[in-house]
Parts: C-alpha cells; sequence; structure tokens
C-alpha cells in the first residue's frame, strides 16, 4: 500500500517536531517536563512508563521510556470542534522522556496538531491554522520553561 504523503518530503516543522536534552536524572527530568508543560498551560491527563510494560511482560530490557499525556483544554475543545471530533483520536499531545544514558534524557514531542491536518483528520483551513498557531506557542513556552533547568 502507498502512503498518501511521501514521508521522505516531511521536514521536522511539518510535524511540530520539538527536541531538548536534559542533563539531570530520568525521574527528575520527568518532574520537570511536567512542570514545564503544567507552567505553559497543559495539564496532564495521563502518564505511563512503556519501558517499566515492556521490561516487565516481554522482558525487553529497554532503557528508561516515559511517555506525559498532555492537554490545554481550550485547544481541545476547539479541536474537537474543529475536526467534527476526529482529533479525539490523536489526544492527549504526547511528550515523551528517553534515558540517552544515565544523567542525559532526551525530551520529544510531534505536534498532533499538524499531523491530524497532514492526514485528513482536521480540515486544511484558517480555525485550523489558529488551532496549530495557539498550540504551537504553548509548546514553545514549555520547551522554553525546560531550559530553566540546565
Amino acid at each position: 500500500m502507498a502512503l498518501p504523503i511521501d514521508p521522505t518530503a516531511l521536514e521536522s516543522g511539518d510535524i511540530g517536531e520539538e527536541r531538548a536534552t536534559l542533563h539531570m536524572s530520568h525521574e527528575e527530568a520527568i518532574e520537570h517536563v511536567r512542570e514545564a508543560f503544567t507552567d505553559a498551560g497543559f495539564g496532564v491527563a495521563t502518564e505511563f512508563s512503556p519501558s517499566e510494560m515492556l521490561n516487565e511482560k516481554v522482558d525487553a530490557g529497554r532503557d528508561p521510556y516515559y511517555v506525559l499525556g498532555a492537554c490545554n483544554p481550550n485547544m481541545a475543545d476547539q479541536v474537537l470542534s474543529a475536526s467534527d471530533n476526529k482529533m479525539g483520536a490523536l489526544f492527549p499531545c504526547n511528550v515523551v522522556v528517553w534515558e540517552e544514558e544515565p544523567g542525559v534524557q532526551t525530551v520529544y514531542h510531534v505536534s498532533i496538531m499538524r499531523i491530524g491536518r497532514l492526514v485528513g483528520l482536521a480540515p486544511d483551513d484558517d480555525a485550523m491554522a489558529d488551532i496549530i498557531a495557539q498550540t504551537g506557542e504553548l509548546v514553545d513556552e514549555a520547551f522554553a520553561n525546560l531550559d530553566t533547568a540546565e
């Protein structure tokens, strides 16, 4: 099956990719990311450790990896209306923290708003462009908050 879009033609900005490196323990990084996103206007609706689950269930031997499901209620409400409820299938906006090595953590995020528009779950119109811009500003603020720990 051919993909409807060429992933190799996409650039980091097309999917709202953000990445940061934190020099702290994995547990400290998780707490710092939670605080940075909360301070930027997100709530953390869900969180879990895929590495713990996979290591327990299938003896995967994975290094620490954690998912924080961030959500800004105003943006979530707007995008549900703009997308005839389809964007809820991508909720929440995940921010992941993985350990590169002890004391070095990567924080990674992609924009579900941008991806949803790319794959047709959300419209390519002015209302969606505004939602993407607003959520992008919130994520930028959250990532700027991460810098305060370095």
